[in-house]
C-alpha cells in the first residue's frame, strides 16, 4: 500500500514547526509518519529527520513537504534529493502539487522551483548584508566593545608600572581576566616602542 511520508524543518521557531506539521496533517500524512528537523538550517546536510524520511519511503510512496525550501536550500541539494527519489520510484508533494522527479516535465518543474528557492535565499542573504552595512554606517551596529575604557586602560598600565600590583591583582581590581590585562599591557608596550622609534627592546616585566 502506497503511503505519504511527511517531512518538516525549521531553524529556530517552534511555532513554525507546528504550523508545518499542521499542513502535513491536512495533506493526509498521519502523525506517526511525519519526520522533523528542529534547529537545523537548510544548508546543513546532516539532517537526521530528513535522512529518516528518505529511509522510510518506498517505491510508489510520496514524500510530502510543506514547501521546497523546507526540503532543500540550493539547486545541487534539491537535485541530489530528486535523484534519490527518482531512483527509488518515489513522488514528491510540495504543499499539495505532486511532482514526479522521474518524469521529464516533473523534473523540469522541480529544477525550476529549486532555482527560485536558491535565488530567494540568496536575496535574503544579500538584504541582510545590506541591512547590516546600513546599520553599521549609522553607528547602530558596533563590533565587540572593549572591556575597559581608554582611561581605565591607562590607569591599569600606570598601576602596573608602579610595581605594587601583580597581574592577578590587576585582573581582580579591574574585574577582567588576566588575558585582558596582558593585552592592555602589550598594547601600551607597543605604543611606547613606536614613540621611541622602535629602538626600545626591553620587555615589560610581567609578574603573575
Amino acid at each position: 500500500m502506497n503511503e505519504a511520508i511527511g517531512y518538516a524543518r525549521c531553524s529556530l521557531d517552534e511555532q513554525d514547526l507546528t504550523a508545518q506539521r499542521g499542513i502535513l496533517l491536512g495533506l493526509g500524512v498521519t502523525g506517526e509518519r511525519i519526520y522533523l528537523d528542529h534547529g537545523l538550517t537548510g544548508t546543513n546536510r546532516e539532517r537526521p529527520g530528513l535522512n529518516q524520511a528518505l529511509a522510510a519511503v518506498r517505491a510508489g510512496d510520496t514524500l510530502v513537504v510543506p514547501k521546497l525550501d523546507r526540503l532543500a536550500r540550493s539547486v545541487p541539494d534539491a537535485r541530489d534529493i530528486g535523484d534519490r527519489l527518482t531512483g527509488r520510484g518515489v513522488k514528491l508533494s510540495l504543499g499539495g502539487p505532486l511532482y514526479d522527479p522521474g518524469d521529464p516535465m516533473g523534473k523540469m518543474f522541480f529544477n525550476i522551483l529549486a532555482t527560485f528557492a536558491e535565488f530567494e535565499v540568496d536575496l535574503l542573504r544579500m538584504r541582510t548584508r545590506e541591512g547590516m552595512a546600513i546599520a553599521r554606517a549609522k553607528g547602530k551596529l558596533r563590533g565587540k566593545q572593549p572591556k575597559l575604557s581608554a582611561r581605565q586602560q591607562a590607569h591599569l598600565v600606570e598601576q602596573h608600572r608602579g610595581g605594587e600590583h601583580t597581574i592577578a591583582d590587576l585582573a581582580e581590581i579591574f574585574s577582567v581576566s588576566r588575558a585582558t590585562v596582558y593585552r592592555v599591557l602589550e598594547r601600551a608596550q607597543n605604543a611606547d616602542r613606536q614613540e621611541a622609534g622602535g629602538n626600545t627592546c626591553a620587555g615589560v616585566g610581567y609578574v603573575g
